[in-house]
């Protein structure tokens, strides 16, 4: 498939924004059974808020680069029922609200008690929010990757390894940014925050490797017999019967050669995953981010381009 920019940055912002919200909420959680310090909802979890839905805001601005006619988008809402596209397209505006009501709680300090624990805890507004926004942000995940996995004629991304990968990188980027954003505004968190995004990024490793390993070995199903509908055992084919390009050509393959696609597959492993790894147990979560937010850009073409769409099998002269 042919990557398309805009798709790469709404996937991988809003990644983050999710990523960063989660480690946010986490973090007040702990802190509620005394596990972690309490913070200042003022001065740490509605300015962090804030960020990640400077993140959610830039993923929707990218994705209207992606339309043809960005007037209409209040139409991809309309087939809920049954695409995963226009499922994601509700969710995210309804997480974004959600991250905005939670941002302002604490702003104001608008926290009364709507529920108490068993254990006499109590939870407050606050807490209910940011509960029904992890909620959002987990379905916004699934959403999200199911555009893509639900799609069986395209083996690479028809797998549950799709949806992890979804998941752990962008929680993975979201907790490096918390870590950094700690750093400036709550260091005692930094190291919270740094030990999940470790153990997140490892885990990413592990599962994003797996299905590069898996996409090699996947069998073809077509073949240039299936393709064209002949069944003769020896074709060669030596053009694509026109001279031109087409929208076949420009939308469905990328166009990069095998070599090109290995070197970027060990970059970005390299960027993604081991960088940040190495960054984040040196304690530097600044550089930690920005490195594997490269990665991810580069993971996230890497994504698009490995699936091979079987029309390609026709026009492979001219790809």
């Amino acid at each position: 498939m042919h990557p398309a920019f805009s798709v790469i940055f709404l996937t991988t912002l809003i990644g983050v924004g999710q990523g960063l919200f989660l480690a946010l909420f986490t973090a007040q959680s702990y802190s509620v059974f005394g596990l972690l310090p309490a913070q200042d909802g003022a001065t740490f979890y509605a300015p962090g808020s804030l960020l990640a839905l400077a993140f959610l805001g830039g993923g929707l601005v990218a994705s209207f680069f992606h339309l043809g006619h960005p007037e209409r988008a209040w139409r991809a809402a309309s087939q809920w029922r049954t695409s995963w596209l226009s499922r994601e397209v509700i969710v995210l505006p309804v997480f974004i609200g959600a991250v905005a009501a939670y941002a302002a709680s604490h702003w104001f300090g608008w926290r009364p008690v709507v529920a108490s624990l068993p254990s006499g805890v109590a939870v407050d507004a606050s807490l209910a929010l940011g509960t029904a926004a992890s909620l959002l942000a987990f379905a916004l995940f699934g959403c999200t990757a199911m555009i893509y996995a639900c799609l069986r004629f395209l083996r690479e991304w028809h797998s549950p390894l799709t949806v992890v990968n979804y998941v752990l990188l962008g929680g993975a980027s979201g907790f490096s940014l918390a870590a950094w954003f700690a750093d400036a505004a709550a260091p005692a968190l930094e190291g919270f925050f740094a030990g999940w995004a470790l153990i997140l990024t490892a885990l990413g490793l592990i599962t994003r490797s797996a299905a590069l390993w898996r996409n090699a070995r996947l069998p073809q199903r077509s073949n240039l017999q299936t393709a064209i509908g002949v069944k003769h055992p020896q074709i060669a084919q030596k053009a694509q019967g026109f001279t031109g390009g087409s929208f076949n050509t420009r939308e469905y393959f990328h166009g990069r050669t095998p070599a090109f696609l290995r070197r970027l597959r060990w970059a970005f492993l390299l960027a993604a995953f081991v960088a940040p790894l190495l960054l984040l147990a040196a304690g530097q979560s600044a550089a930690a981010f920005l490195v594997q937010y490269a990665g991810l850009l580069a993971e996230r073409w890497c994504f698009f381009a490995e699936a091979r769409h079987p029309q390609n099998l026709y026009y492979q002269s001219a790809a």
